[in-house]
């Protein structure tokens, strides 16, 4: 209120604000011709536009008053205008006024008076407003920022919900994540078993196909021998005509030659079944490297996901700890919004004190300026009382005084009528007699006074 400043409006000014404001609609004429129940009626709009006073709070009083009270209807009115009388005195000392508000402001106006009382509230009206309008943005925000902190409570207990059903998610899956974890120990544990049963296989593998090589290179080399016995056989047989002699020795040389043949190819059958053996073999352990293989698959695919199992674990934990720290964050905001709740209910309770404590002090002074017009009233209904009786005994007199005068005054109209008729007596007596009296020396008649 230091700012607030008091100047005196003019008539159209207070005509313009009223209408701009939409407290009222008024005219210069109503200003001119002032009356009291257009004063009240435009005290009553400003005080309720300032919130200062309740369209249902007009008129009413307590019971407790209303039991004090032998006729609490015919006094209706007069509860309405100290009800507005208090409120405006409370407003015009708060505005610091210089004039002083009294009850005479609102039975008899003063065209002057109000227009100095509408300057001071339509003055604190514009104030207010500009005020207001300045504390508007700060309200929006204030609203925003509340609007905010419920959002982030619901998204607060929207994450501990998650978060809850995360632990008891995690809670049920520890066993079997542990389990999981064993079986890819063991799994572990198989497949560097595998790897080197399968070195072994391989290193095996290699010798048996050196050693076929082997074989292959003698098996063709017993079949080239196969070969060219053939063709010294068939050379033979041709030179057989020519010299028997060299004949059988060429033959035992050839049966020589075919024994150490037979005894090659029995050894080639042999390396040949030998080889066909081993080749059985190697298929046999093929098969079964075929089924380690696919087994190792298997158990490579189980690993694969099992990684990926620990890969959704780690993130689900880190996703666990960024939401612990979002909900840490948000319970340091939380803790500072109820902070802030907290300083606001405290100024919401002394403003609430201070307008108890207001109300208590405006009761209060309502009731003794009641009993104080109560016993006004009673005093006046008293003198009423006395002035109806001393006017009953004035009518009395008066119509006593009244019915006296025409009394007299019909007296004096009979009195008047014989006054005349002894006039008229006299004067003919007078004449009658004048006729008889003498006459003096001068010519004249004596007359009687």
């Amino acid at each position: 209120m230091s700012s607030f400043d008091y100047p005196i409006l003019s008539r159209s000014d207070i005509i313009s604000i009223l209408a701009e404001s939409q407290i009222a609609a008024v005219t210069d004429n109503d200003f001119k011709n002032i009356k009291p129940d257009f004063v009240s009626n435009l005290y009553t709009r400003l005080l309720i536009y300032l919130d200062a006073l309740n369209e249902e709070d007009q008129g009413q009083v307590e019971f407790s008053a209303l039991e004090q009270i032998e006729n609490p209807d015919l006094l209706i009115g007069s509860f309405q205008v100290m009800n507005l009388y208090c409120r405006l005195r409370e407003v015009m000392a708060s505005l610091n006024c210089p004039m002083q508000f009294n009850l005479r402001d609102l039975i008899k106006p003063d065209p002057r008076r109000t227009e100095h009382f509408l300057s001071g509230i339509l003055n604190f009206c514009l104030y207010k407003e500009t005020k207001m309008n300045l504390l508007r943005p700060i309200v929006e925000e204030l609203a925003l920022l509340d609007d905010q902190r419920k959002e982030w409570e619901a998204k607060i207990s929207q994450l501990n919900e998650e978060i809850a059903g995360y632990s008891e998610a995690r809670e049920r899956e520890l066993p079997l994540v542990q389990e999981i974890e064993s079986k890819v120990k063991e799994l572990r544990e198989m497949i560097a078993g595998l790897n080197s049963n399968q070195m072994s296989l391989r290193t095996s593998f290699r010798n048996l196909k050196e050693k076929t090589g082997q074989m292959d290179e003698k098996i063709s080399k017993a079949e080239f021998d196969l070969v060219q016995s053939v063709q010294e056989n068939a050379n033979l047989r041709s030179k057989i005509v020519q010299s028997p002699d060299k004949l059988q020795r060429a033959l035992e040389e050839k049966k020589l030659a075919r024994d150490e043949a037979k005894y090659a190819e029995r050894s080639a059958m042999q390396s040949f079944q030998e080889k066909t053996a081993t080749v059985e073999v190697y298929s046999k352990a093929l098969k079964k490297m075929s089924k380690h293989f696919a087994l190792m698959q298997a158990i490579h695919e189980q690993v694969n996901s099992a990684k990926s199992v620990e890969k959704e674990c780690k993130g689900l934990k880190a996703k666990l700890s960024d939401d612990v720290v979002l909900d840490k964050s948000l319970e340091a905001k939380l803790i500072e919004r109820q902070g802030k709740v907290v300083q606001l209910e405290e100024h919401k309770r002394q403003l609430q004190k201070e307008r108890d404590l207001k109300f208590e002090e405006s009761t209060k002074h309502l009731n003794s300026v009641k009993s104080e017009v109560l016993s006004k009233r009673c005093e006046l209904e008293a003198r009423q009382k006395k002035v109806e009786d001393v006017v009953a005994e004035v009518d009395s007199i008066t119509l006593k005084t009244s019915m006296v005068r025409e009394s007299g005054a019909a007296k004096v109209q009979q009195l008047i009528s014989k006054c005349e008729e002894i006039v008229k007596q006299f004067q003919q007596y007078s004449s009658s007699i004048g006729l008889l009296l003498p006459v003096d020396g001068n010519g004249t008649k004596t007359t009687f006074d």
